[in-house]
């Protein structure tokens, strides 16, 4: 095989790998994507769990209080 033959085949091996180096930087993109997406949704539906808990914590707490309201008439 000349020098020729040999830098041809190197050139479609490089040529191979850097399509699929391309391929994977793809995925990993659209990856990253999806993640910064779902970590958008994750903190706004926290957020509206943290203000939902503090609406029943004070609803109990108001409950409770009324009890030892009844309790001490």
């Amino acid at each position: 095989m000349d020098s020729i033959e040999q830098t041809d085949k190197d050139l479609q091996r490089l040529e191979t790998q850097l399509r699929n180096l391309l391929s994977q930087i793809q995925k990993l993109r659209e990856e990253n994507q999806s993640l910064h997406v779902r970590q958008d949704t994750l903190v706004t539906e926290r957020a509206s769990l943290v203000v939902k808990n503090d609406e029943a914590r004070t609803k109990i707490e108001a409950m409770i209080n009324r009890l030892k309201g009844l309790e001490q008439t």
